[in-house]
């Protein structure tokens, strides 16, 4: 197989995002795995330029490099997107109002059912609600909803890494998996009954168990990847685990999309400090989901980009 070619966002430019990039391209490794194209403006790569720049025109062009992204893939110009990180804020400021990538990308892409994937060598991680606020999440839960990312996360770890007949476990909400009603009832009235949905149709998923075991049982290899509910619940043990060597990748696209698991980090932005060291693995990552895809014969589903353009010029 020929080498893929990767897109590279660029990010928001007054981050990180230029600086590991950079970094990353460096490698004679991944120079070797892949033909990279980054998609930014190659003047913010000196930090002094790209600090002058406002949060609003942040916002727009690190937006823009997405959907030009999106663009190329979808007309299969590229094989796979690696995102840089983006500021949220700076996304909203510019009109662009999702909570992130992953919703971004669904709505790019027509996607209607959609999850994120934390990946790292020991612990996979998939979540059933995002970026929501911690008090909206028990009436954000439903059993569609948790069948949904259990049935993506088989399909994922099937189709991306090779594992035949994944091992899913589905974590519970509450502390105990509710105590039997005591703590909670969405274990009985909601994640239960999605388990079981999801094993008529033949997926190997168990639970719910209780969160403060059940991560730690997929470490020691009982599973293949963990359902979280929430946000910080499966984020946390996995960044704790792997903060240098997850990937962020999103399940139910039509195209493949990796990226790192960290954020701007304005604070060090232009200082040449930063690690390059979860670009180097979404990268890798992105790589390793192109070559499967090819060894399985999987079909690339052309799609017209909604809201695209056709050129490649900067917005600004």
């Amino acid at each position: 197989m020929k080498r893929p070619t990767i897109g590279i966002t660029m990010g928001d430019p007054r981050g990180i995002g230029p600086e590991v990039i950079e970094k990353a391209l460096r490698s004679r490794e991944i120079r070797r795995l892949c033909r990279p194209i980054v998609f930014g403006d190659p003047e913010f790569f000196d930090w002094r330029r790209a600090s002058q720049l406002s949060a609003t025109t942040c916002g727009k062009v690190s937006a823009f490099y997405i959907r030009q992204a999106v663009q190329a893939a979808l007309q299969r110009k590229i094989d796979a997107i690696v995102t840089g990180p983006i500021a949220k804020a700076h996304l909203w400021r510019a009109g662009i109002r999702y909570p992130g990538h992953t919703e971004y990308l669904a709505a790019l892409t027509n996607s209607r059912k959609v999850a994120m994937m934390m990946a790292g060598p020991d612990l996979k991680v998939v979540l059933v609600t995002i970026h929501e606020p911690l008090a909206r999440v028990p009436r954000l839960l439903s059993r569609r909803a948790i069948l949904d990312a259990i049935s993506l996360a088989d399909r994922s770890l099937r189709t991306h890494f090779g594992i035949r007949r994944p091992r899913i476990a589905v974590a519970a909400l509450n502390p105990h998996a509710g105590e039997s009603a005591l703590f909670g009832r969405e274990e009985k009235k909601t994640i239960g009954p999605a388990i079981q949905a999801a094993r008529r149709r033949k997926i190997n998923a168990s639970g719910p168990f209780s969160p403060d075991t059940v991560f730690w049982r997929a470490v020691r290899g009982e599973f293949d990847g963990v359902i979280a509910m929430y946000h910080d619940q499966g984020l946390i043990p996995l960044k704790l685990l792997h903060f240098d060597s997850a990937v962020n990748i999103t399940l139910g696209l039509p195209i493949i999309r990796t990226s790192v698991d960290h954020g701007t980090a304005f604070e060090i932005a232009g200082r040449g400090v930063a690690d390059p060291s979860s670009m180097i693995a979404a990268i890798r990552m992105a790589v390793a989901m192109v070559k499967k895809r090819e060894d399985l014969a999987l079909p690339v589903r052309a799609r017209k980009l909604w809201g695209g353009t056709g050129g490649f010029r900067s917005p600004r």
